[in-house]
């Protein structure tokens, strides 16, 4: 049978729909399970606006969480700020009144929303942002570097949750996903949002953590090109439809031409011969479940010609013998977590299906054949944009709010 080249590159870019597009953003000891920080996020509902969503979450309401907050976003029109603002739609986070700032560019512009009305986009101003009582920041580490302690400060600044690099490896400042330490969030107003590579990965090896107790972890993770924002797409889209047709393929923001190809290199090379994309994994994995400095972790980062959600193997080597089922048990059970494991049936974690869901998906969950009885290997499919960054910066603001850190300042 044969297709025709734009049957094919539709197929091919399935999900690539206005739904999808968005803009690109600039950019110790073991605990015991008992005393992990895991956090109760029950009283906000999940999005039914995408396909197959099937998030487990719970929902229940906090008396903390019963006040109502002034929320700042700046860069809602990019790829995280967008989808930080239909989280908090979603979810029912308290919002008394969303505030969205921008650029001299953007603002005097309305970004609709559904329960918000028609909010005019303001000229960022230090001032007006420390009103709020948080801001997430989905913009530049240039731009949080230049603003986010400057807003924090004193009793009446304002929460900061900044989704850049800028600060995720200051000792001082905490790097958090909630359902691992959460606890984090009382020591300070600016909290790091995670690399999402990272926070898609530690949701399922968190739980095994605290099962086992890990002493390796070895990822390779296969990313899509929505890692490089709407131009990543864009360039896998028009190179794709190129490729089809014949012509000569360019690449101007991957470092090969992406379609019908992998490429083993995301960000750029260290002195170690990782790139800093893998690096990232090592570091704030360590910092994230409080492991030692020296403690082994080691990813291989590529990047695939898929749409959006990236993909991860992961390999653990276990302090105690590893049970197969138990840890599915352990894994369906963990909050964020979506066991799809049924290899008879074809069932196992897919970006097609990890596309639009809060949870990420686990399967191909088998005893590993290098570390025998200590070691297990599984497969992870989560959507970067919510749980590797928008929906864990919301997270992170319910998480404050739960336990008291997320204050609502008082009106005039």
């Amino acid at each position: 049978m044969k297709f025709s080249a734009s049957a094919v590159a539709t197929a091919f870019l399935f999900g690539a729909t206005s739904s999808f597009a968005f803009t690109p953003i600039a950019n110790s000891s073991l605990q015991s399970r008992k005393n992990a920080s895991v956090v109760n996020y029950s009283s906000f509902t999940h999005p039914s606006t995408y396909q197959n969503n099937n998030n487990k979450i719970p929902i229940r309401t906090p008396p903390a969480l019963q006040m109502s907050y002034t929320v700042g976003i700046v860069g809602a029109t990019g790829a995280v700020g967008k989808e930080i603002k239909d989280c908090l739609e979603n979810r029912n986070f308290p919002v008394a009144q969303l505030r969205i700032f921008g650029s001299a560019r953007s603002a005097g512009t309305t970004v609709q929303t559904e329960k918000y009305g028609s909010v005019t986009v303001e000229l960022f101003d230090r001032a007006a942002a420390r009103e709020c009582d948080v801001v997430f920041l989905a913009v530049s580490g240039d731009f949080a570097l230049e603003h986010a302690k400057a807003l924090v400060e004193g009793d009446d600044g304002c929460v900061v949750i900044d989704n850049s690099s800028a600060f995720r490896y200051e000792k001082d400042i905490p790097l958090v996903v909630p359902e691992i330490n959460g606890a984090e969030t009382k020591k300070c107003k600016l909290i790091a949002n995670p690399n999402c590579t990272t926070a898609i990965g530690l949701m399922a090896i968190w739980p095994l953590h605290q099962l086992y107790g890990l002493k390796k972890i070895i990822m390779s993770t296969y990313q899509a090109s929505s890692g490089a924002g709407q131009e990543g797409m864009d360039e896998l889209q028009q190179g794709t439809q190129k490729w089809l047709q014949g012509d000569k393929v360019e690449n101007k923001i991957f470092a090969h031409p992406l379609p019908f190809n992998v490429i083993p290199q995301i960000d750029k090379f260290m002195d170690n011969g990782y790139t800093k994309e893998e690096m990232k994994v090592a570091w704030e994995s360590r910092k994230i479940c409080s492991l030692p400095d020296d403690f082994p972790v080691s990813c291989s980062a590529v990047r695939i010609p898929t749409i959006r959600a990236h993909s991860e193997v992961i390999i653990v080597e276990t302090e105690k013998p590893v049970n197969v089922e138990e840890a599915r048990r352990v894994l369906a059970d963990s909050p964020g977590v979506k066991l799809v494991d049924d290899p008879a049936q074809l069932q196992y974690p897919m970006p097609l299906t990890a596309t639009g869901q809060y949870d990420i998906e686990v399967g191909r969950i088998r005893k590993s054949l290098i570390f025998g009885d200590h070691g297990l290997e599984f497969f992870v499919c989560g959507d970067q944009l919510l749980r590797g960054a928008a929906l864990n910066a919301v997270l992170v603001a319910e998480e404050m709010a739960n336990n008291g850190s997320l204050k609502a300042k008082a009106k005039a």
